[in-house]
């Protein structure tokens, strides 16, 4: 098999192991195990404080002592392995502590990958730039993929979910090992502190308002993602309660209609170097702001009937808010930040959206909804819950808009790059 095709399969792989429950853990949560809504925030909770510790520790072990592609098969086994255990869970608590061990050996997997990827390649002699995305796409494709088995499976809602992702992992585990040699820096090494070896450096760029502001509402931007992680698919499930909807085909294949939202993000990703080159990062980032407000409005209105519409609509901007944000906002990091501190200033934007803002994300959710939008039937007021989420997005805009300031440069050599 040729390079890129060893490394696409790897990707699809890496992301079809997540697309089989991400998105519909909540329908299992909710409809089969009836647990309280309050403390499914747990749930997703356990992404952001997996993503606080474990990437920097596997990327030391990675930079230092074992290969790459082998910790990375490793972890992988470990992960299927705690995934495979969730089904025997007997209480929320239990639940915590298996899915947290899972995202701790699986988080780090998301950045080996690309290490993984850029070390073969290179050594390939490939241009790293041109080839990589074309092979990093598939791994969006993994995940479509990954939810079109579960929801066409009949297993949204069931454990079946789960043994889908373990058994991936266990194939992406054992076919790692095969993976091109990806060894630790053996050379000299720069004498470094316990705190720039963490990475923690970074955090000196805080005393600059801009990246302070920047910084800050990159952890507003990714609690926004949590919410339509969490509570996507179980909304558009939810409609086989009300007895007009309850046999649409919406219902019956919410998950394929969220993995729309998916295939946008392939598209979108095309469209940002235009949008980056005319309208620069700061519009664009706003972009993403309000396409945020768009897709928790556009969910606050739809429903299977004759407002379809609005449903389809929302999980195509959803590329926007996702893509526009992300790119855009690394790409910020890479222009703005002194040569030394890129590599940590990128693990501190890591830190902010799928870190702290994860766990916000989660466990603010989590209480707003129970207290505010839950009958004591135990049925929640979904347009009222997206449209607070609408309005979430609305002020994290505006205030943006007021306090963050940058000057577009569409000179800038950066801009010129983006090829992803």
């Amino acid at each position: 098999m040729g390079l890129k095709f060893r490394l696409t399969v790897m990707n699809f792989l890496q992301f079809f192991v997540w697309g089989a429950w991400l998105i519909t853990v909540a329908n299992y949560w909710f409809g089969t195990k009836g647990w309280a809504p309050d403390q499914f925030g747990m749930v997703f909770m356990t992404l952001g404080i997996a993503s606080l510790i474990m990437p920097t520790l596997t990327g030391i072990l990675a930079d230092r002592v074992f290969n790459a592609e082998k910790i990375y098969g490793v972890v992988h086994l470990l992960s299927g392995a705690a995934i495979f255990a969730l089904p025997f869970a007997t209480s929320p608590t239990q639940f915590f502590w298996i899915i947290l061990a899972a995202m701790m050996f699986y988080m780090p997997t998301i950045a080996l990958t690309n290490t993984i990827s850029y070390n073969a390649l290179k050594e390939a002699g490939h241009d790293v730039v041109k080839v990589f995305p074309g092979i990093r796409v598939w791994g969006t494709i993994g995940f479509i993929a990954a939810m079109w088995v579960t929801n066409l499976t009949g297993s949204k809602a069931t454990e079946y979910q789960f043994y889908i992702s373990a058994a991936a992992s266990l194939v992406l585990g054992i076919y790692s090992f095969t993976l091109p040699k990806c060894p630790p820096n053996k050379g000299p090494r720069e004498k470094r502190t316990i705190i720039q070896t963490l990475g923690l450096d970074a955090f000196k760029l805080m005393s600059s308002y801009k990246m302070f502001i920047f910084f800050l509402f990159s952890m507003f931007l990714g609690a926004a993602l949590q919410l339509t992680n969490m509570y996507g698919d179980v909304f558009l499930d939810e409609f086989k309660y009300v007895t007009e909807y309850a046999d649409s085909i919406v219902v019956k294949y919410s998950t394929i209609f969220m993995s729309i939202s998916q295939g946008s993000e392939t598209l979108f990703i095309l469209a940002i170097p235009f949008f980056l080159k005319r309208f620069g990062i700061k519009k664009v980032m706003l972009m993403s702001m309000f396409a945020w407000v768009l897709r928790f409005g556009l969910f606050s209105y739809g429903n299977p009937g004759g407002f379809l519409w609005m449903i389809i609509l929302s999980n195509i901007i959803y590329g926007m808010a996702f893509d526009f944000f992300n790119i855009s906002g690394s790409l910020f990091v890479e222009t703005e930040t002194p040569t030394k501190y890129r590599g940590s200033a990128q693990g501190l934007f890591m830190m902010m959206t799928n870190g702290f803002g994860a766990i916000i994300g989660s466990v603010v959710s989590g209480f707003i909804i129970k207290e505010f939008f839950m009958s004591t039937g135990g049925e929640r007021d979904w347009p009222g819950i997206w449209i607070t989420f609408a309005a979430y997005a609305l002020v994290v805009a505006f205030l943006f808009m007021i306090l963050f300031r940058h000057k577009h440069n569409p000179k800038d050599p950066a801009l010129q790059n983006v090829s992803h």
